[in-house]
């Protein structure tokens, strides 16, 4: 179980992990579109329209990352993202569960997993990814064309949002519809698909557990 003391993401500050102190810091990654209500989580550079997807009220949601300096001196050399959040509301964390949909029933602490293999980890409308991504070789093409626009290129540049991270309009796109992105912490394996909710049982946020912190914390 993930209980709300545990689970640090959006939340800056010190952090205890394993007997040594790290530091979280929140960065904001600009608005994703979820104009389909059907938000996916994936990697985008693997499985990208394969993800798993949750049911949300179709909506514009601010992105985050929470990342943590897991750096023994604390000075920003050694750098992991820790949580990929999206945010419905504000309000108080009474409790974190797995995100599913109402129809799916899973056992105690079990989780839809996002599986990793390219070390990156996302948010899209699936329905978007379906209908607004092009046809032919999307690596060749659009993730490593060798152009300053290339998802590779956006991802590793600290001008376009933080190193690490992006938010990419669809190529197809015709009203902004989007994906943002980041490094998985530390890199590839299957991550926990985690909602925040309030005492009330209302969405806070939609969040993927790096398991940079926690319980289940592997420094690799």
């Amino acid at each position: 179980m993930i209980t709300p003391n545990l689970f640090r993401a959006l939340r800056p500050g010190p952090v205890e992990v394993d007997g040594r102190t790290w530091s979280l810091t929140v960065h904001e990654l600009g608005v994703l579109r979820v104009p389909n209500g059907k938000l996916e989580a994936c990697d985008p550079f693997v499985t990208l329209g394969e993800g798993p997807v949750v049911d949300v009220p179709a909506g514009d949601y601010p992105a985050y990352v929470t990342v943590a300096d897991v750096s023994d001196a604390q000075d920003g050399s050694h750098l992991r993202e820790a949580y990929l959040s999206l945010r419905f509301a504000e309000g108080e964390v009474a409790a974190v569960e797995a995100a599913t949909n109402a129809d799916e029933e899973l056992g105690e602490d079990e989780f839809w997993m996002v599986a990793v293999d390219a070390g990156t980890v996302g948010f899209v409308d699936a329905e978007a990814v379906r209908t607004l991504m092009p046809e032919g070789d999307w690596y060749e093409d659009l993730f490593e064309n060798g152009r300053d626009d290339s998802w590779f290129a956006l991802m590793d540049s600290p001008e376009h949002l933080i190193e690490g991270c992006a938010n990419i309009v669809l190529p197809l796109a015709t009203e902004g519809e989007n994906l943002v992105l980041a490094h998985s912490g530390w890199g590839d394996g299957a991550y926990p698909l985690v909602r925040t909710v309030d005492a009330a049982g209302r969405t806070l946020g939609i969040h993927i557990d790096l398991l940079v912190v926690g319980p289940e914390s592997d420094d690799q």
